[in-house]
C-alpha cells in the first residue's frame, strides 16, 4: 500500500528540482592557480620572459671582469629586476592573489610594467652590446637580452591583437545602473500616508 506524499514534502521536491536545473557551480571557485587569464600564445610569451630574463642575468654574472663596468651593471639591474618583477606579476596575475587584491587594475598594471621593461631592456642590452670585451660570455647575455626584450614587445602585440587593451574607451568596469525613481517611490514615502488608517 503506498502512501500519499504530504504538500511539505512535494514543496521541498519540487524545490530540489528547481535548484537542481537553475543552480550552475562556479567553474575554477577555490582553485589556486588559473591559466584562464589569459591566451596560450601570451602564457608562452610571458613564460619566456622570465626564462629569458634570468639568463641573461645569469650570464651576466658569469662575467669575470670588465673595463667598462656601468654598462655591465645597468644591464645587471635591468635583467634582475625583470626577472624577479615579471615572475612575482604572472604568480599575482595566475593565482587567486589576484581577487584578493581587487582594487588594482592589474591589465593596465601588467600593460604598462611590460611597456616600461621592454624599454630599460632595449636600452641596456643596446648599451651593454656597445661596450664590452666581446668575450663569448657577454655576447650570451647580450643575445638574451635582446631576445628578452623582443619577448616584451609580443607581449605588447598580443595584447593589442587580442582586443585587451587597457587604455580603450570601452573598459570593463561597469557603473552602477541608475535607479527608476518609480521603483524607489515606496522607499522615500512614508509607510501610512496622514489620514489613513493602516489595516
Amino acid at each position: 500500500m503506498s502512501q500519499r506524499e504530504t504538500p511539505a514534502e512535494n514543496g521541498a521536491m519540487e524545490g530540489e528540482q528547481v535548484y537542481g536545473r537553475t543552480t550552475v557551480p562556479i567553474q575554477g571557485a577555490g582553485s589556486l592557480c588559473s591559466c584562464n587569464r589569459f591566451s596560450k600564445p601570451r602564457h608562452i610569451v610571458k613564460l619566456l620572459e622570465v626564462v629569458f630574463s634570468f639568463l641573461a642575468f645569469v650570464l651576466e654574472e658569469v662575467v669575470a671582469s670588465c673595463e667598462n663596468c656601468h654598462a655591465l651593471y645597468f644591464f645587471e639591474f635591468v635583467s634582475c629586476s625583470a626577472f624577479f618583477l615579471t615572475l612575482l606579476l604572472l604568480i599575482i596575475l595566475t593565482t587567486s592573489l589576484r581577487e584578493k587584491v581587487s582594487r588594482v587594475n592589474w591589465p593596465k598594471v601588467d600593460f604598462c610594467y611590460t611597456a616600461v621593461i621592454a624599454s630599460f631592456f632595449l636600452i641596456a642590452s643596446s648599451v651593454f652590446a656597445a661596450k664590452n670585451e666581446r668575450s663569448h660570455v657577454e655576447k650570451a647575455a647580450v643575445v638574451f637580452g635582446f631576445l628578452a626584450t623582443l619577448a616584451f614587445v609580443m607581449d605588447i602585440l598580443l595584447c593589442w591583437k587580442e582586443k585587451e587593451w587597457p587604455f580603450s574607451k570601452n573598459e570593463t568596469v561597469q557603473a552602477e545602473t541608475p535607479r527608476d525613481p518609480k521603483t524607489v517611490k515606496g522607499e522615500t514615502e512614508p509607510l501610512n500616508e496622514p489620514g489613513t488608517i493602516p489595516v
